[in-house]
């Protein structure tokens, strides 16, 4: 008696991505499958799958990393499941989480896939991972900012020079400027060594200009709804509101501001055993670079804006660092309101 199959079969593939070769296991809805090797070409995995799974419902899934999202946008070209996942969400039972290799990288993966549990992140569109790119460029660039500054002083403290009292701050001015390319040394070769740091310092400040300057108007052009709307809120200003769309994008996929707070990273931690209950802080687990940005903004917020400066008045007496993020988590949800509703913020309205 032949049986006919009541259900497509399924292929659940789990890949370890690495820069010269993937680790791939394959299993299906049967079997548990094998694991191999092979070189990093979606193209190569399509052919393998066709020759030896034809006609199977195809679901993919690996780990975000260095190889960013062009697996992930061809295997759905080829009409399968793909997911891009966080390499925390992959569950390790037991030994599992003290023994790692590729192989055994791929196969968690690919029995998480085929159980269900996996939650890909977030995908951006092409062009925003691109802007993204530019974003990224430029703090990049912030540091080498401040490493090359801090270069400069370390030489001149190092060597005894006093930086006069009117120049003694952050903000280098042309005048100060002027007046390290005036110092004078006993021999040469250290202000050779100066000059050369100074050609850096001027090459990085004009970098970080141009590379802002060029983001801020690619936002202006391309998303100047959101980037006005943005703009309208005390303690963003251009350059946070850059790093809105392009790390964050379109803030309308978030569905409260406990999906966005926990996205960025300010969300608070509870632990609770029994009657204990105490808590940890915010959330180790955040996007660093935005939650960093929300943080600094809110000084500024506080400064400019009367009900936030109101609210951090409230709290005072406690712990400042702690009253600062819950200042922050205030902006980001006044932030998600803004572009929710696609009203600008109207300084003084209490909220």
């Amino acid at each position: 008696m032949k049986t006919a199959p009541t259900a497509q079969p399924k292929l659940y593939i789990g890949i370890d991505i690495h820069k010269r070769s993937w680790k791939i296991h394959c299993s299906t809805d049967l079997f548990s499958g094998k694991s191999f090797t092979m070189p990093p070409k979606p193209e190569l995995l399509r052919e393998y799958v066709h020759k030896h799974f034809s006609g199977h419902e195809v679901a993919t899934a690996y780990e975000a990393g260095c190889c960013g999202y062009y697996p992930h946008r061809s295997f759905e070209g080829y009409g399968w499941r793909s997911l891009v996942v966080n390499p925390a969400d992959i569950h390790r039972k037991g030994k599992e989480k003290y023994t790692k290799t590729d192989n055994i990288d791929a196969q968690l993966i690919s029995r998480e896939l085929k159980d269900g549990r996996l939650a890909g992140i977030h995908v951006p569109d092409v062009e925003r991972e691109q802007l993204r790119s530019l974003f990224r460029r430029r703090n990049d660039l912030v540091k080498d900012f401040r490493r090359v500054k801090s270069y400069i002083k370390m030489q001149l403290l190092y060597f005894g020079i006093a930086i006069p009292e009117e120049f003694d701050n952050d903000h280098w001015s042309h005048k100060f400027r002027d007046w390290v390319d005036e110092v004078t040394f006993a021999y040469p070769s250290a202000r050779e060594t100066l000059d050369s740091r100074m050609r850096s310092f001027r090459f990085i400040d004009q970098e970080l200009r141009d590379v802002s300057t060029k983001m801020r108007a690619y936002c202006r052009r391309h998303y100047k709804k959101d980037y006005y709307l943005l703009r309208s809120i005390p303690g963003i200003g251009g350059i946070v509101a850059c790093g809105v769309i392009c790390e964050l994008g379109d803030l309308r996929r978030f569905n409260n501001i406990k999906h966005l707070a926990g996205y960025v990273g300010l969300a608070p931690g509870i632990h609770q055993s029994g009657d204990n209950q105490r808590s940890t802080g915010i959330t180790v687990r955040a996007h660093r670079l935005m939650r960093s940005y929300f943080i600094e903004a809110s000084w500024q917020a506080i400064r400019t804006d009367p009900v936030m400066q109101a609210y951090y008045r409230k709290h005072l007496g406690k712990n400042v660092k702690s009253i600062i993020v819950k200042v922050a988590r205030k902006l980001l949800s006044r932030t998600l309101a803004v572009i929710k509703t696609e009203t600008p913020y109207a300084i003084g309205v209490i909220e």
